[in-house]
């Protein structure tokens, strides 16, 4: 018999998304699959409508909004299957998208998370910002795509088809095996959202699991999510990527990489106060201050015995993408890794 699949949506709001994209997940082909729908307090009839209009899908009502994070980690407590599939409200599938991550993950026991070839809903023939072709990361913790590097999106021409070891898998679409998800215990909730699947990714093969790309399996996202840009987005885009480099880095890697990390910031923040978004330095200034107070008061969130230095993981650029695309123009993801 066919693995088990659970696909999990988090909904927080999406009605509209939901009514919009969930007739292509209920329409694929795979057929040992559940849909589940895990709200997280919504309040614009979303849970109404479902029990309405998909009475066969399993619905699990969350009392409070506890983020990406959080809100999955409450939801995937109480789903059995062998795969997990965390799937955006605002994705469509293909009809065979489930097939070839399931044939590639069967193949090995090691791999703990794989995603599908994102693309974007409103530019069909461009990768999507949040995972493109599969997640990479730099030695100073900012990751990019294969496919995308900061805001620019490459055009799909086939360059990136093969199947890859990654850095991480995208939370937009993600494949997980539910033992390794439950082993590691599950996403730091504490994230709220954003940068948790870098982190989950990064334990794992801290772990000895591999993370993959499986390019023939293609959805398409339109990307913006649930929350939008501003000082709420930044501050945890900031905070979350520090705790997380140091959650995972080496002690021999911190001593250099956080320092350095934080300079860039301040240098992020000071830039974004001279052209006028004084949210951006506002954000940023509160994220290093929580970060310094969560390291001073909360020991799990400290470095305290030895991990693998982050050039021997798979999918990391040994170097600063910073500097290499804004200085030395390198815009395009085959000028770091070929296929």
């Amino acid at each position: 018999m066919s693995p088990s699949i659970a696909i999990v949506i988090l909904n927080y709001n999406g009605r509209d998304f939901l009514k919009q994209f969930l007739p292509s997940v209920v329409s694929s082909t795979y057929s040992n699959k559940k849909i589940i729908v895990a709200d997280n307090a919504s309040n614009d009839n979303s849970v109404q409508w479902l029990t309405e209009n998909y009475p066969e899908i399993k619905i699990l009502i969350n009392n409070r909004n506890d983020g990406f994070a959080g809100g999955y980690n409450w939801a995937l407590k109480q789903i059995e299957a062998d795969y997990y599939v965390l799937l955006n409200s605002d994705v469509s599938v293909s009809s065979n998208w489930i097939e070839p991550i399931v044939e590639l993950m069967e193949s090995d026991d090691t791999i703990g998370a794989c995603q599908p070839k994102i693309l974007s809903w409103n530019k069909p023939d461009f990768f999507e910002y949040a995972g493109a072709c599969g997640g990479y990361i730099d030695a100073l913790g900012y990751p990019f795509s294969r496919g995308r590097l900061f805001d620019i999106c490459e055009k799909d021409e086939g360059q990136y088809n093969s199947v890859q070891k990654i850095f991480w898998a995208t939370g937009a679409a993600m494949f997980v095996r539910s033992k390794v998800f439950h082993e590691l215990n599950g996403f730091d909730a504490s994230f709220f959202a954003h940068m948790e699947e870098i982190d989950l990714c990064w334990r794992m093969q801290l772990a000895g699991y591999a993370i993959y790309v499986q390019p023939f399996s293609v959805v398409y996202h339109v990307g913006g999510g649930t929350l939008p840009k501003g000082f709420r987005k930044t501050y945890l885009n900031f905070r979350n990527n520090l705790l997380m480099l140091g959650k995972n880095l080496s002690w021999q890697e911190i001593i250099y990489k956080l320092p350095l990390r934080f300079l860039m910031d301040a240098i992020s923040a000071w830039q974004g106060l001279l052209s006028g978004k004084s949210v951006i330095f506002r954000a940023i200034f509160k994220a290093h201050f929580q970060v310094l107070i969560i390291w001073l008061t909360q020991r799990n969130k400290r470095i305290y015995y030895a991990k693998k230095p982050m050039k021997t993981l798979s999918g990391v650029f040994n170097g600063s993408i910073v500097w290499q695309y804004f200085v030395q123009k390198k815009i395009k993801f085959s000028n770091y890794f070929k296929d």
